[in-house]
């Protein structure tokens, strides 16, 4: 029943979503055609002010806010200050994964993957040896804001893509979804887990409470997955997110269970072990592989696909580290 739930609109953390926030609080939408500006000269494209500004924009098109207009998702205006702040975070993706070399392969980057350090140093490492059981429920509040909605950015690319590549992507976002099953949509056992962890199961509960780079790491999904020009860039992450689920969830599962954690977030990692294993192999050569040989133009993008999501999860787990180790909670306020 949480799921069901539209979200409260957050506070804003800044000018930008100040100015998001207060219009959307608005009972409509008054000027369709009315440009929404806001400033934006010394906006920090990876700050939390313009990432959750960003968020809030796309969530207009996934379940809304409780009390706000539905016209605002398509309102002319809001689109208009949606593409500015667009623009300022892809340029900054954009610079920060460099050129993609002309003789690179999609399927080439996707193996580089799949080869992972024996002793990383990364936050489902640090989980799994020394983490404490405190960490793990931050780290379950950082994702919830993804994982409350698994499945739903990636979805937008069914649409723009045809043959192979898209009875494969489709099959594998079936399991996303449980198979038919309610009780098995991957959204509902991450509610489940959070719910084991005496977490907070609202729909983007932790909204409040997360860092810009746990909302860039979504905010990046929604901005390929809402542009058919970047169809290339999101099959790119959503490979990437199916190749290196396996081996984290393998880790979380032994952290959960160094940790005595209830079985229901045991479960959830042990579904993406068992789910994502097989996945991999079918976004590999049915998704990536079809695509890139029906439209060749596709594999740079691909490409950046796939750094992209490498680049935004290494931010998130910086943060995470950083915090961490010098003993400070990585969330804005402790946990209850």
């Amino acid at each position: 029943m949480p799921l069901l739930v539209q979200p409260t609109l957050p506070d804003p953390r800044g000018p930008i979503s100040m100015s998001v926030v207060e219009l959307l609080a608005e009972r409509a939408p008054l000027r369709y055609l009315a440009k929404v500006e806001t400033s934006l000269a010394d906006a920090d494209p990876a700050g939390i002010d313009l990432q959750l500004a960003l968020y809030v924009c796309y969530e207009l098109h996934y379940r809304g806010f409780a009390g706000v207009d539905s016209a605002w998702e398509w309102n002319a205006g809001l689109i208009y200050l949606r593409g500015q702040l667009e623009e300022l975070f892809l340029n900054d993706i954009q610079t920060a994964v460099g050129p993609i070399e002309a003789d690179v392969s999609a399927l080439e980057e996707l193996e580089k993957l799949c080869v992972e350090p024996v002793n990383g140093n990364g936050p489902s490492y640090y989980l799994r040896d020394e983490g404490t059981w405190e960490q793990m429920r931050e780290y379950f509040a950082h994702r919830s804001l993804y994982h409350l909605k698994e499945g739903d950015p990636h979805a937008w690319a069914i649409p723009r893509l045809t043959g192979q590549a898209k009875a494969s992507f489709v099959a594998v976002e079936y399991d996303e979804f449980g198979a038919g099953k309610g009780a098995r949509v991957h959204q509902q056992l991450f509610a489940d887990l959070m719910e084991a962890a005496q977490l907070d199961t609202t729909y983007l509960g932790y909204l409040n409470d997360v860092p810009a780079e746990s909302l860039a790491v979504v905010n990046l999904m929604s901005l390929f997955g809402l542009h058919r020009r970047h169809r290339g860039a999101t099959v790119g992450h959503f490979a990437a997110t199916e190749v290196t689920s396996p081996p984290g969830s393998r880790r979380m599962v032994q952290a959960l269970e160094r940790f005595g954690a209830p079985e229901e977030c045991r479960a959830f990692y042990d579904e993406h072990v068992e789910a994502d294993a097989v996945h991999e192999q079918v976004v590999r050569t049915d998704v990536v592989g079809d695509l890139v040989a029906r439209e060749p133009e596709l594999n740079a993008d691909v490409v950046f696909g796939i750094r992209a999501f490498d680049l935004v999860e290494n931010r998130l787990a910086d943060h995470l580290m950083a915090s961490w180790r010098s003993g400070r909670p990585s969330l804005r306020r402790a946990l209850d």
